[in-house]
């Protein structure tokens, strides 16, 4: 299987009942490849919980390759005036932070907290702040807490530490578990915990006096729907947001996957198929 699941690039070719029309497109493709159609949570607009999807670079090719072949629908046309390096992590992190943002069910003016300061978080703030919200981010890495100062955060601090005030929703992109426990403390009353990752490592006991009563909420978030992308996406070219990326040549794959395991990434790694190393 090629991995891949956040591709840029331009049609080259379309096949039977596609508009000719498209060839030449500055496009993305996403995580999310193909659903049923037909199933109750397609119908209903879950179709991201659809239990016959498929993925890009999990269950078909990706985009670590110079061409990639998609279903139609599931392609997405990217808003102008960002760069292909810029455009392509909002195809996944973007979307999927978009998608944890409505989750979280903030009110006007809210206050939200972000646990984890990384490719969806770092983008996921800026269209907080542009909807009108009060960020507070908890983060360890200092280039981290420096983006995230840059960016416009209310406060930075220690993921274990309580924000400087109440939260009505948080968001754990950071995959650890462990940090359930002091966001669904750090909420207000009726506040909103949402689990942003693809996995998390074993969430401890929780207290119902302290974390969960007042009616607080512990929410997840699967994968996105073709709408979550598509609003998303409009969204991002009615408000520009920056992306912070460092860039490596196809030949130097391994070497990213090793920097963004060991954490020595600011921002977003992407890899140019195009460039040489």
């Amino acid at each position: 299987m090629v991995p891949g699941h956040e591709v840029v690039g331009r049609i080259v070719d379309v096949g039977a009942g596609v508009a000719p029309t498209r060839a030449g497109e500055r496009v993305g493709i996403g995580w999310l490849r193909r659903t049923c159609g037909h199933c109750a949570r397609c119908l209903s607009g879950s179709e991201n919980l659809c239990h016959d999807s498929l993925y890009t670079g999990w269950d078909a090719d990706g985009g670590f390759a110079h061409y990639a072949v998609a279903p139609d629908d599931f392609v997405h046309v990217l808003p102008p005036g960002y760069t292909d390096v810029e455009a392509a992590p909002l195809l996944c992190a973007g979307i999927i932070g978009w998608r944890a943002l409505r989750r979280a069910q903030l009110p006007e003016r809210g206050r939200l907290g972000l646990y984890g300061f990384g490719a969806a978080a770092h983008l996921t703030m800026q269209v907080a702040i542009s909807e009108g919200h009060r960020v507070h981010v908890m983060t360890r890495g200092a280039n981290a807490r420096a983006l995230a100062t840059a960016l416009g955060a209310a406060s930075v601090g220690d993921p274990t530490a309580r924000p400087p005030e109440p939260l009505d929703a948080a968001i754990i992109f950071a995959p650890a578990g462990e940090l359930v426990p002091p966001a669904m403390e750090a909420l207000d009353d009726a506040g909103t915990v949402v689990c942003a990752g693809i996995h998390m490592s074993a969430i401890p006991a929780l207290d119902y006096t302290r974390h969960v009563f007042r009616e607080r909420q512990l929410r997840s978030v699967t994968a996105n729907t073709r709408s979550d992308a598509r609003d998303f996406l409009a969204a991002v070219s009615r408000s520009r947001v920056q992306v912070r990326t460092t860039v490596y040549a196809f030949a130097d794959a391994a070497r990213a996957l090793e920097d963004l395991a060991a954490d020595r990434l600011d921002g977003v790694a992407v890899l140019d198929v195009g460039a040489r190393g």
